[in-house]
Parts: C-alpha cells; structure tokens; sequence
C-alpha cells in the first residue's frame, strides 16, 4: 500500500520553489545541470541591483541571487541520511523515493516539471508513480513552470542581456511549455531589448578600439547576435555607438541600417 504524506510538510519544505501555476514540456535538459536562474549580474557586461521573482507572474520580490548561484549553506548540510529527503531517497517505496528526489532537487532551486521528471527517469522510478508525484507537486505549487520561465527571463535579460529570442530558446531546453514561453517572453518589448543591446554595445566598444571599422562592427554586431538580438537591431545600435565616436558608417545607411 502506497505510504500516504502529509503534502503540506512538503509545502515548506522548498522555501525556493516557486508557486501558482504549472504545466509540462516534450523536450528536455539534464536535471542537475544549470537549474538556477542565470548568473544574477551581468557577469563581464554589467552589474545589476534590480529584482526578479520567482514567484507568480506580477508579483516580483527582492533580488537575492540569479539562476545557477548557489544557495546559501544550511546548518544541516553534510549531515549523515539524518534529513527527511535522504531518508526517503533510500526507502523501498517508489512514491517515497520519488518525492525526496523532487524536493533535493527543488531545494534552494527552482526546476521544470519536466527536469524533474527525467532526473526520476534517470533514478528508474516507475512512469506512473512519477507522474502522480509531480502532478502532486504542482497541485501544491512546488512545481510551477510559468513562474519559473517568468523568473528565468527577469533574470538572464538582467543577468546576461539576452534578447527575447535567446531566452525561449533556453526556456525549450528545460521543457516550458510554448504558451508559457511566449507569455514570458512578453514582459520584455522591442524599446527594453534595444535599451540593453545599446548598454552591451557600450561597455564592449572600448575593448575594440584600435581595430579596423569592419571588424569592430563584426565583433560588435556578432557579439549581440550571440544573445540572441535581431540583425537590424544589433547594426543600428553599432552603428550609432560608432557614429557618437567619429566613426564614418555611411555605408551601412546605404545598406538600410
């Protein structure tokens, strides 16, 4: 007989999971690879001290660290199979099993339903018990991929300066469903992309000075076709970096940049 749980332990037990709405992908990433939300500050672009949310679409909390930062130590870590997760990843109960693997792996770190449901593949939990297990978890609001793909965009925009188009690619890696990409991708419009794209431009327009124009523009251009921002964009915004430093770029109006 299947042990019965109280769900609402496991509803606070992932202070980082978040909540509110939920739905799967068909296509898939390996579920201990990057599950965090990006690198929380430009990395070599910028700093950033904004927010993002992890939690339902409007309601954005206090930046404390990006997607792929590591959660902060627990006074329990390391602690010998003493915690409830490691207890049950050893039970012989398939259901058991898969529930402490979903809540280590929701521990300080948002994942898709569909990450979570190829690391309990990967375990050999039975199709039907994981199925159960996570649509249980989404029930509860441990598993939510429209808060996770909104967060996810909140952050690798911020992060990392990724254009709309970059940011679903990355999202149908980790399984989100396409109406929920689309949704997410939506808080960000064509003035906020090309607001960012000018901010990479400039602070990559030193390191190409003593180049010739050509290949500035190709280092510069490539560099935001890389995050994933459209050709006519990327050159407009060259161009005019060059243009505000003397550069002659006439021949790209010509080209209809």
């Amino acid at each position: 007989m299947t042990r019965r749980t109280d769900w609402a332990e496991y509803e606070h037990a992932s202070p980082g999971a978040p909540r509110g709405r939920g739905t799967g992908g068909d296509t898939g990433s390996a579920p201990d690879g990057d599950g965090g939300y990006g690198d929380g500050g430009y990395g070599e672009e910028r700093a950033h001290d904004g927010s993002h949310g992890a939690g339902p679409r409007g309601g954005r909390g206090r930046r404390r660290r990006g997607f792929g930062e590591p959660s902060a130590p627990r006074e329990d870590e390391g602690a010998p199979s003493s915690s409830r997760a490691e207890r049950g990843e050893s039970s012989g109960d398939p259901a058991e099993r898969a529930r402490a693997i979903c809540l280590r792996l929701l521990t300080g770190t948002p994942r898709t339903r569909k990450q979570l449901a190829d690391a309990l593949r990967k375990r050999e939990i039975p199709e039907d018990v994981a199925e159960e297990v996570l649509s249980r978890f989404e029930e509860v609001g441990l598993i939510d991929d429209g808060a996770f793909a909104d967060a996810w965009v909140e952050s690798r925009h911020h992060g990392r300066g990724l254009a709309r188009r970059a940011l679903a690619r990355e999202l149908r890696t980790k399984g989100v469903d396409s109406a929920l990409i689309d949704d997410a991708v939506a808080q960000l419009d064509s003035d906020q992309e090309e607001e960012t794209a000018r901010e990479l431009v400039a602070r990559k327009l030193r390191a190409t000075r003593g180049l010739d124009r050509d290949k500035r523009i190709r280092r510069l251009a490539g560099m935001l076709a890389r995050k994933g921002y459209p050709e006519g964009m990327a050159l407009r915004v060259v161009r005019q970096a060059l243009e505000e430093e003397g550069e002659d770029t006439e021949f790209l109006e010509d080209e209809g940049y």
